[in-house]
Formats: structure tokens, sequence, C-alpha cells
């Protein structure tokens, strides 16, 4: 407030005094009343403009983070869109993303829809009532289907150029483009009395193609007790208002894969790494290990020769115990077959086809043997 008050001060804008008075009491820039009297045109807009750049906030009224950032909320206010380029630091070795940037990206566009419409910007999406009650929102499934992963950089077109014209002699001009720009619609909805729901559809900015989707539950838990809780009237009138008024699904297919049961891995597992151990970094705001490193931990165990020759077409998680940054954790995998040749309601896989795998996956604590998370991975044949 005090360096306000000296740069209009200096300025000859407006004299300390009588600002000093004016603000007296006030804790937000925002208390500092100039009127179009006291100070005249440019003048004034000056100082609205310099109280604006000491805030960090626009003409409009957002911080600067908000106004770089590539997302709003649609003209009807149900559902949020954002964008993001893909950097090289968020690709694997076939130069484009991981499945963990795009569940990073889904927890991102999440998060920023939660803020859009003014709830807590603590990063639990909570409501007035849920924070009174120091109630959160906790995962307990993620689905997701990637139909094709965004690149890097990508070869957008080639063109041969002739050197001579009387001949075909020439050289090819091949146009590169640096990352992908990647869309993501998001919006939440009710799931029953005991939770919510999110959905997500991700796009190429560029072409507008559909190139995932995914879906996720969330129910609600006490931050102290770590016991669920129902979702109560109050709290649902609160997040209601923000969402489709009828069921809006990113997975409206009957018999889609993210209803589909997980059954529990039979022991012995075909694969394993055992005692993984939760880096500093994987922990979240809650104090537990956020939920995409589980996602690493499922394909820690995953055999090599899959990694290879396949790339990840679906995977879905169930979240069964949190982990804390102290536990040991054993990641097992096993093949899984389908006899109806039928799986998660969009491709075939039977023991003898190579084109599509499909695995189940089992997170256990070492110490304890108690489950944490149970999973199921789609692989189709990688195209290089």
């Amino acid at each position: 407030m005090a360096e306000m008050l000296r740069f209009c001060a200096a300025a000859g804008l407006i004299r300390y005094s009588e600002a000093a008075a004016e603000c007296r009491g006030r804790r937000r820039w925002a208390a500092v009343r100039c009127s179009s009297r006291e100070i005249p045109g440019q003048q004034a807009a000056d100082v609205a403009a310099a109280s604006r750049l000491v805030a960090g906030v626009g003409a409009e009224g957002k911080g600067l983070a908000e106004r770089l950032r590539l997302g709003s909320l649609v003209p009807d206010g149900l559902s949020y869109k954002e964008s993001f380029v893909v950097r090289c630091y968020e690709v694997g070795i076939n130069k484009t993303a991981t499945v963990e940037t795009i569940a990073n990206l889904l927890q991102e566009v999440g998060c920023n829809h939660a803020q859009s419409v003014g709830f807590s910007t603590d990063g639990f999406a909570t409501t007035p009532t849920m924070r009174k009650l120091r109630l959160i929102w906790v995962t307990s499934r993620m689905h997701i289907e990637i139909y094709k992963y965004p690149a890097w950089w990508v070869i957008r077109n080639v063109h041969f150029i002739s050197l001579n014209s009387k001949s075909e002699v020439g050289a090819y001009l091949i146009l590169l483009a640096r990352g992908d720009v990647v869309e993501i619609e998001t919006w939440c909805q009710g799931e029953g009395r005991i939770g919510t729901r999110r959905d997500w559809i991700l796009k190429d900015l560029a072409t507008g193609e559909v190139i995932g989707r995914a879906t996720s539950k969330w129910v609600m838990m006490n931050q102290d007790t770590r016991k669920l809780q129902r979702v109560s009237d109050e709290v649902r009138e609160e997040y209601l208002v923000y969402c489709p008024r009828t069921p809006r699904l990113s997975f409206p297919e009957e018999n889609n894969g993210s209803l589909k049961k997980i059954p529990k891995l039979a022991d012995p597992a075909q694969y394993s790494r055992l005692g993984l151990v939760p880096r500093r970094a994987d922990l979240d705001m809650n104090q537990h290990v956020n939920n995409v490193t589980y996602i690493g931990w499922v394909l820690e165990s995953m055999p090599q020769k899959i990694i290879d020759t396949h790339e990840l077409q679906t995977i879905t998680l169930d979240y069964r115990r949190e982990c804390q940054h102290d536990d040991a954790v054993d990641s097992l995998t096993s093949s899984e077959f389908v006899e109806n040749g039928s799986t998660n309601g969009t491709a075939t896989t039977k023991p003898h086809d190579q084109e599509l795998q499909q695995f189940l996956h089992f997170l256990k604590s070492s110490g304890t043997g108690l489950e944490i998370n149970r999973g199921r991975t789609e692989w189709r044949k990688l195209i290089r």
C-alpha cells in the first residue's frame, strides 16, 4: 500500500496525505478511490493502470496468470476448454506425449475449471460448505483412452520443388511444426449419492480431430479423519449449478470400457517390480501420492517387449487406498485373455492376437500386502 501511495504522490497525481486518508484501514488496492474530479483524464487512467500492474490484474479484472492461460468457460458456462502446447520434456522416446503427461493435463484443466467458477483455489476444488466441514474430493476411478498421441515435433507437409523445369531433378521441402496443440474440454456432474464425475474430450486444435477421451469418479472424504462421506444436498446444490442440465458423457456408448469391472490379479503375477518408493516430488497438496504417480508405478512392471512394440491405448485405474511418502509399493502385472474376443467395447483381443494386448495390474503395500490400486491396460501395435 505504501509503495502505491508513494508512486501516485511522486507522479504528482495525488497528494500523499489525501490518499492515506482515503485508504486508511483498507487492505486491498481496490480501496484506493481516485475519482475523475481529483485526477482528470489520462492521469486517472495512469493511476488505475499502475494499481493493476502492482496487483497483477488486467483491465478486464483478470490476474496475470489467468490472462496468459489459454482456457476459459464455454459460453453456457457448463464446461471449460483449455489448450496446451506439447513440450519437449513431456514426451517419451517416440517424441509423443507420455500417458503421464496426458493425465497431468487432465488434472490441470480440471483444477482450472474449478477455479474459473469460483471454487477453492487450494487445489481441492471444494465448495464453501466443503471447506467449512473440512471435506475434499478424492479420485476413486480414472479411465483414459488415447487414439492418437500428440507430438512435440511433427512433419506437417512434404513438397517436391523442381530445380529444373525440363527434368525431375529437385528437392523435397519438409515443413516442420514444433509441438502439437491439444484442446481439452472438461465438465463435471453428479454421480449418485456418494460422489461426482468429471469427463474430458481431447482434440487436436489444428484439425479438430478427437484424439482421446477420459472419465473419472470422485468421492468425498473428510480431510482430518480420512473417512468417506456422503454428498449432502447443500454441497450438491453448490456445484450442480455449473454442471450440464442433462447427462453428458464422454463415453456414451453402451458397455464401454469405463464401466467394466477390474478383477483382482491372481497370484503369482507374470511380471513384477518390487519396492517402489514415492519421491518427495510425487506428493500432492494433500500430502499423499499424486494420482498420476500410480500410472507410472503400474507401467513399471510391464514387460519390455510390449513397451518396445506397442503403445498404450487404454488405461483404467481403481484407487482403493491412499499411499503416503514412506510407503513402499509392489507393482504386479499379468496378461488378460478375453474369451468372447471383446474388450472395452472398442477393440478385440484374443490369446493369439499380436496386434492388441491386454493386461491386469495390481499395486500393493510391500510391507502389509494391502491393496492400493488395481488396473487394466490395452496396448495397440506401434506403427513406426
